[in-house]
């Protein structure tokens, strides 16, 4: 092999790893690695939240998540693939898990609460399955939870005067005593998924 075929190659290996690191900190943000990439520590995620349960009407914390082990997705309704698809992931995890299910929270948090009512998000959610706990709240309540949670969320507005909602894909994974787990990515293997919810219970004792 000459010599400028060999430099060729290795000119071609940069921009391969160049791109590559290019897209990792383009898409981390959607695939909830956005705490990684700003050095936060695990420990800093997680935190005190008050919003409103959609199926039930009633004010909650993160006081009546305690005891369980939990499982947040940060989302909302008009979302076109990546909150569909996790919710439906998110039931097949539900059915899998049979009896094992009553011992996680699943919840589903939206990033657009003035699009989310609490009538929208629980007819949604509740589609899917209702044991799916979907929470809302004022613009506030969400903004301390998605900030608590290192969790990333911007509205985009569109040409036609809308707006979508550029959100974290990842589903967060809170011990018992709410401090954080992991997280599952999104489109991440279902037997990947399965043994990390698997070990989330064990962390309850």
């Amino acid at each position: 092999m000459n010599t400028v075929r060999i430099i060729r190659y290795v000119a071609w290996a940069a921009v391969v790893v160049l791109l590559g690191v290019i897209g990792y900190v383009s898409f981390a943000p959607m695939l909830g690695l956005k705490e990684t990439i700003t050095n936060q520590g695990v420990a800093s995620i997680g935190g005190p939240f008050t919003l409103v349960d959609a199926s039930t009407g009633e004010t909650v914390t993160e006081a009546d998540f305690k005891g369980k082990p939990s499982a947040y997705f940060f989302g909302f309704t008009f979302c076109p693939d990546v909150c569909p698809t996790t919710l439906a992931e998110t039931q097949q995890w539900l059915q899998e898990l049979g009896p094992d299910a009553d011992k996680i929270n699943f919840a589903f948090v939206t990033v657009d609460p003035e699009r989310d009512t609490a009538e929208v998000l629980r007819d949604y959610v509740g589609v899917f399955d209702k044991r799916i706990h979907p929470l809302t709240g004022s613009r506030e309540q969400i903004d301390e939870i998605i900030r608590n949670y290192r969790v990333y969320a911007r509205k985009v507005p569109l040409d036609d005067g809308d707006y979508t909602m550029d959100h974290s894909a990842a589903v967060y994974l809170m011990k018992p005593d709410n401090t954080f787990f992991g997280t599952i990515a999104y489109g991440e293997n279902p037997e990947n998924a399965m043994a990390k919810l698997r070990r989330l219970i064990d962390t309850a004792g």
